[in-house]
């Protein structure tokens, strides 16, 4: 019998899970490069949310509800990138408020299912639009909350109760668990609460610290800090939850010392080899924040004390930057060259990336590998020849009227009339294919190479523009 003692057992036991929010960990870089200074991680990936949002997510709303702008049963409206969101979502779900989120349609599909698992009505809006515009998801969240009866626009990004969360909470915990001796501290800027509540706690106790920004490529803060003037026109970048094309009214960026521009390639890689190295799992904003603190550590000639976030947790990214296919297909890995239509097949038969069915497996098999890797078409392979090819619409055309037939062969729907091409054949010879709806099955005489398809042609069209 195992005897569990209640005295400090019961000490352990929380009552809610926003109690879990706050007091993160912080961890010392050990395998990376970083010059002669010593690099602290503290873990916001470890709140309940996922991410450093939770605090400032909890902190409008309770704010909200002491000074009674917040009634029973309104309806909380917000225009986030993600993490906002899903800290909203939580803090919402467990206090019984609605919640409707506009989210630009560059946040990952992850992001989206968490949120609509919460309970969060999601509102999808254009990435490439600038404030002003209608469709700007900050400006049309506005509207809905305007249009909805008992609707409570939270405002991140104008809301004095986000700095403050990180003024009044971040930042003495920092200070206290890093034994007040902290000489930089990285941080990046999307609503501009945790610069400036940092930067405010700072001034008081330690006025030496320096404050460093990472901003992505195509973001106008970098150049504001470094410059002192506003670019014309800001660029667009991957990176999700920072960098702005605007300066939100709550930002205080008086004490940042210096900024660094981070395109997406470095923080992607970097991101990777934070888990490669470190083993932390951490998101794209994650990348850039270190990957800064990686340059502004190896620009030092004396020894400093240096400190970034890991800002929220890399599992909210599997579909994008942990995607080998996604980084390919948007140039961020190196793949080899050859100079023929090998360059556009995406995922080769010889690395065994291509997913395949035997013309003896059932249908119900193709299904499911075609929605499991969310793929239309699969090469069908007797052994390494290929024999024939399946998609959707043949799967379909012969269960129509007969589900059973779903346990047929796949031999029994494939199409064996094959589209072959040869892989020294010009880029133009696709398109006849492309017109018949076929894809392009590549040969190398008698061996298969792999698939091309209309995504993989135009994939390669873009990258050779970038």
């Amino acid at each position: 019998m195992v005897f569990c003692p209640s005295f400090s057992g019961e000490r352990m036991i929380h009552e809610s899970i926003l109690q879990l929010i706050g007091e993160t960990p912080i961890i010392r870089v050990r395998r990376l490069d970083c010059g002669p200074c010593e690099l602290l991680l503290k873990l916001e990936s470890q709140n309940p949310g996922g991410s450093i949002k939770d605090r400032i997510g909890l902190a409008m709303i309770e704010a909200a509800e002491r000074d009674g702008r917040l009634k029973p049963g309104a309806t909380l409206v917000e225009g986030t990138a993600g993490n906002t969101g899903l800290a909203l979502a939580l803090v919402a779900r467990q206090k019984g408020y609605r919640l409707i989120l506009v989210v630009p349609d560059k946040m990952s599909r992850e992001k989206i299912f968490n949120l609509k698992a919460m309970g969060a009505e999601v509102v999808l809006t254009r990435s490439d639009v600038q404030k002003g515009h209608p469709e700007y998801y900050q400006d049309l969240a506005a509207r809905i909350a305007r249009e909805t009866p008992g609707g409570f626009f939270v405002n991140q990004f104008g809301n004095p109760d986000n700095p403050r969360a990180h003024e009044e909470s971040t930042g003495p915990e920092i200070w206290r668990q890093v034994g007040e001796r902290l000489d930089a501290i990285v941080v990046g800027c999307g609503s501009a609460g945790t610069v400036t509540g940092l930067s405010r706690f700072f001034a008081r106790v330690a006025p030496e610290l320096e404050i460093i920004l990472a901003d992505p490529v195509g973001s106008i803060l970098a150049q504001w800090i470094n410059e002192g003037r506003m670019p014309e026109k800001a660029g667009s970048w991957l990176v999700e939850g920072i960098g702005e094309d605007f300066i939100p009214s709550i930002a205080d960026l008086s004490r940042v010392k210096k900024a660094y521009s981070i395109p997406d390639s470095e923080s992607f890689h970097t991101a990777r080899m934070l888990l490669r190295e470190e083993g932390i799992l951490g998101g794209s904003s994650t990348g850039t924040l270190v990957a800064a603190a990686l340059r502004y550590c190896r620009e030092q000639t004396e020894p400093k004390r240096v400190l970034a976030f890991v800002c929220d947790t890399g599992n909210k990214y599997l579909s994008k930057m942990y995607n080998d296919y996604w980084m390919l297909d948007n140039g961020f890995l190196e793949r080899p060259r050859y100079g023929d239509l090998r360059d556009l097949i995406m995922r080769p038969y010889a690395a065994r990336d291509t997913v395949v069915v035997a013309p003896d497996d059932r249908l119900t098999v193709a299904y499911q590998r075609m929605k499991l890797y969310d793929v239309s078409q699969l090469p069908v392979m007797a052994g390494e020849r290929i024999v024939g090819i399946i998609d959707e619409s043949d799967v379909l055309m012969h269960v129509y009227g007969d589900e059973r037939r779903f346990l047929d062969p796949v031999a029994t729907a494939m199409v064996s009339k094959l589209d072959l091409i040869d892989v020294k054949a010009p880029i133009e010879a696709l398109l006849p294919i492309f017109d018949r709806g076929h894809v392009a099955i590549v040969m190398d005489q008698e061996r298969f190479l792999g698939l091309i398809t209309r995504i993989d042609l135009l994939n390669y069209l873009r990258r050779r523009v970038q």
